[in-house]
């Protein structure tokens, strides 16, 4: 019971962390940022897009995340995939003399590692 109750605790909070990217996506958008300040770069509106709404998910989730089995692994995966992308393009920047943070490399590859660890065993049917 207590192993459900942290499964359930720590999926309200990535999705609530993933959904309060509500407020940066609006402000790229009603101000045009992704246009003008980000050099015509609009995959960061999208990639917010995606994280608000597998946020939504997420939440609907922690209510029984036993019948959420494939959702929680697939938010585990791609935020894992995601951590290792940026991996490569953060080496990459550096070997060209950009200079990026690690910071949401290690952000997103824990947030990842934390839901792998989150999904519930999978249970066979007993006929």
């Amino acid at each position: 019971m207590k192993l459900e109750r942290a499964r359930q605790i720590v999926l309200a909070i990535v999705g609530l962390l993933y959904v309060a990217l509500l407020y940066p996506l609006y402000t790229d958008l009603a101000h045009s940022s992704w246009l003008v300040a980000q050099n015509n770069n609009e995959i960061e509106p999208m990639f917010l897009s995606f994280f608000i709404s597998l946020g939504v998910f997420l939440l609907l989730a922690a209510r029984k995340p036993s019948a959420y089995r494939s959702l929680i692994a697939f938010a585990a995966w791609q935020s894992v995939a995601h951590s290792f992308v940026m991996i490569i393009e953060t080496v990459e920047a550096w070997s060209h003399g950009v200079h990026r943070n690690f910071t949401d490399v290690i952000v997103t590859g824990v947030i990842g590692v934390v839901l792998l660890v989150s999904v519930p065993a999978k249970h066979t049917a007993i006929a």
